[in-house]
């Protein structure tokens, strides 16, 4: 099943547990339906004890590992983020039409600051429409603006919003499928809705060490196909959208596994519950 997606580290956080800790019998079993060995697993432990990630109590596989504050805050999920998706997916986050513009000139002697405003700029989902001006259909000048005042460069940061963009004649949906790589990110959420498929229809059969393995790589692929995705409202996508339907067939998935582990402790079939559910 292991086809590079998921590296050892991303297994080990995310076999944490709701008390912080982790099995590490557990963790050794479900590396093992990942395809991944047990001397990777305890190189990559080795490696986080040393980071300070993680303590580690015991040996080998009567181990137990458990997760340090800063471990345990930095591999929550954007749950906000996934709540949007959910709700723009239900027709709940109409768009309102704003287009939320970004531009920045900063000097070649401040260029740390430069790739710190286009690192939020592309996190933020943001697409260049040309030099040093960027576009995204959701409001983030908070965010960009934050950003440019903790790298210094608040001066240098332009923000604007306008319901009339015209993008080489392009407007609307036209403009998006410009300014946005569409046809990569429908792969992307091709891959996702593969992936759930094979959750829901191996889950009844599977072992407890499987579904859990099947757990952490829908997530991985549900992360793989989000991180680039800006979450464009549907008024700008494609008619009957890909990025949709994979998320119905993951939340559909994520429900089955988390039925058939309804006495797991493992955070990961928990985290997405709140966000799927309609407000």
């Amino acid at each position: 099943m292991a086809d590079g997606l998921i590296s050892t580290r991303a297994l080990i956080e995310a076999m944490l547990r709701e008390d912080a800790t982790i099995d590490a019998g557990e963790l050794y079993a479900v590396a093992d339906a990942l395809g991944m060995g047990d001397q990777q697993v305890r190189l990559a432990i080795k490696r986080l004890v040393a980071e300070g990630r993680f303590t580690v109590a015991g040996r080998g596989r009567t181990a137990v590992l458990t997760a340090t504050d800063a471990t345990r805050a930095g591999i929550e999920p954007d749950r906000e983020h996934v709540r949007l998706m959910y709700a723009q997916d239900r027709g709940e986050a109409p768009w309102d039409g704003v287009w939320h513009l970004a531009g920045f000139a900063v000097p070649e002697a401040e260029r740390e600051a430069r790739g710190a405003l286009r690192d939020a700029i592309v996190a933020l989902g943001g697409a260049p429409v040309q030099g040093g001006l960027y576009a995204s259909a959701h409001a983030w000048e908070e965010a960009l603006r934050e950003t440019a005042r903790d790298a210094g460069a608040a001066t240098y940061l332009t923000t604007l919003s306008s319901t009339d963009l015209d993008v080489g004649g392009a407007r609307g949906a036209a403009a998006a499928a410009r300014l946005w790589p569409l046809d990569e990110l429908a792969d992307g959420h091709r891959r996702l809705a593969d992936r759930a498929t094979e959750a829901l229809d191996r889950t009844p059969d599977a072992t407890h060490a499987e579904r859990l393995a099947l757990t952490v790589g829908l997530v991985a692929e549900f992360t793989r196909a989000h991180e680039p995705d800006p979450l464009l409202p549907p008024e700008l996508l494609p008619p009957n959208w890909i990025g949709a339907r994979a998320r119905d067939s993951a939340a559909r998935a994520w429900a089955a596994l988390a039925a058939a582990e309804a006495d797991s402790s493992l955070r990961l079939l928990r985290w997405f519950d709140a966000p799927l559910q309609p407000h």
